[in-house]
């Protein structure tokens, strides 16, 4: 007879108790939202739709984006396409209280990709702008011209103020225009994006079908030609199709999308980092070599002791692939990635850790699991106040849908989690505090489904979790 055949009833009983108080200690306080989405599938809008439109006038500039253009602020790279012939190759600019304009020169460039050819791509850098401006620009010729506006950041500092609005993986569904549309309409206006990778999916299609870039392109203009988007590279940027000749990884991206890279010491457009008021942001390459000795290591451990946490108090990090993920969908994908890295975040008090990948809203307690040394057995996350909070942000509607399945139980680092479309606002108010806040697509513009004040790690390291699954 088995041991397990002699127990009592009463000894079954109590070990039936134990597992059910263990089961209520593991999942103690952790939330995994009551809000239950219906599930559809995500569908592309057809390429009629108005948000695809091509702006009127003989090649006229389309797809117009900006992005941080230098490390400090004080440079903002503006990009366009013009499908019909090169144009002009300069931006005209000018700030809100002059009317003297002034020009700005770039480079045009083109690509092939299988059976398609791309439009002329601009790039034009824009350097030496005055801090906290309102700037106006203007790009084209004669009567198709096109004008917008940015405005420039405040100097760096510690107690600078300051919104980023956080999405990922958007693609271009009728759940993508509605993401975009809840953000441009919440009442806590982000000032710039931080954009965790995944944009257009045109890998998605035949081919990597590249006027799915096209059609990305004009649909993002709304909000992107108006204020710099931070670009990080997902998975969905790789575009490496070696099976139609296409062996150039990220080809698509490199030429469309510029990024700062060199402003930061980077040898890679891909792992760069930017300071904007009062925030240090740095971009991971997810999908790029990050083992000892490559040069995104080597990048890496240089840049985080440059970080000035007297000057840019907020230390962020941008990857596409989390390290922390409950859900079954990408589950322990980045893990090679945040055991090379991990580490280091928690030695120089990584504020907190945006990531994409999960197509689905999760938040982590400060943890860390750094500990393990493959004999003693310590391989649990545990809590650690010098470690950043990490935030699953790929949520922003994409072909692919939802990531329906968490992982049962919940773990106990995870915070809150819910599978719905939405996106974040990261809120810094001074050296100490922020608020953050996300927002599912289904509520109105003001509604947090989430949230949580977060303490700065260096300047009040103090305790900033709260009871799970309130927010």
């Amino acid at each position: 007879m088995r041991p397990f055949q002699r127990l009592s009833f009463s000894s079954f009983l109590l070990l039936s108790l134990g597992l059910v108080l263990n089961l209520v200690f593991v999942c103690n306080g952790s939330s995994t939202s009551i809000f239950v989405r219906k599930v559809e599938k995500s569908i592309d809008m057809p390429l009629d739709s108005d948000v695809f439109r091509v702006p009127p006038g003989y090649n006229a500039p389309q797809q117009v984006h900006i992005t941080q253009g230098d490390h400090v602020g004080k440079a903002v790279i503006v990009s366009w396409v013009t499908e019909d012939e090169p144009g002009s190759d300069a931006v005209r600019y000018w700030s809100e209280n002059s009317k003297h304009k002034k020009l700005a020169k770039g480079k045009i460039e083109t690509y092939r990709y299988f059976n398609y050819s791309s439009g002329f791509i601009h790039h034009v850098t824009i350097r030496n702008l005055k801090y906290n401006t309102k700037y106006y620009y203007e790009v084209g010729l004669r009567n198709t011209t096109r004008q917008f506006w940015f405005t420039t950041p405040p100097a760096i500092g510690p107690d600078v103020p300051y919104t980023f609005g956080l999405i990922g993986d958007l693609g271009q569904t009728f759940d993508s225009n509605r993401t975009l549309s809840h953000y441009q309409s919440n009442s806590t206006k982000g000032q710039t994006v931080l954009f965790v990778g995944d944009l257009s999916y045109a890998d998605n299609y035949p081919n990597h079908d590249n006027v799915r870039w096209d059609t990305w392109g004009r649909f993002a203009e709304r909000s992107v030609a108006y204020q710099p988007w931070i670009w990080t590279v997902g998975n969905h940027e790789l575009d490496f199709a070696p099976e139609i000749g296409e062996t150039e990884p990220f080809k698509p991206f490199s030429h469309r999308y510029q990024t700062p890279y060199k402003a930061s010491q980077s040898t890679s457009p891909f792992w760069y980092s930017i300071k904007r008021a009062s925030a240090h942001i740095i971009v991971l390459a997810s999908y790029s070599a990050y083992g000892k000795y490559t040069p995104q290591y080597a990048w890496l451990e240089e840049e985080l002791p440059r970080v000035n946490r007297k000057k840019t108090p907020w230390l962020i990090v941008l990857m596409h692939s989390p390290w922390y993920n409950s859900n079954s969908y990408h589950y322990m994908e980045g893990e090679t990635m945040r055991v090379m890295f991990e580490s280091w975040f928690v030695k120089y008090k990584v504020d907190v850790v945006f990531a994409g990948h999960v197509h689905a809203y999760e938040r982590s307690e400060r943890v860390s699991n750094i500990a393990y040394n493959i004999v003693n057995g310590i391989c649990a996350p545990v809590k650690d106040l010098s470690a950043p909070v990490y935030i699953n942000i790929g949520d922003g509607g994409n072909i692919e849908g939802l990531a329906t399945k968490y992982t049962q139980p919940q773990p106990e680092y995870s915070a809150f989690r819910e599978a719905s479309f939405g996106h974040a606002i990261f809120d810094i108010k001074n050296r100490t505090h922020a608020y953050y806040s996300w927002h599912r697509n289904q509520d109105g513009d003001a509604v947090k489904s989430d949230s949580l004040w977060f303490f700065n790690r260096f300047w009040n390291p103090v305790d900033d979790s709260k009871p799970h699954g309130s927010h």
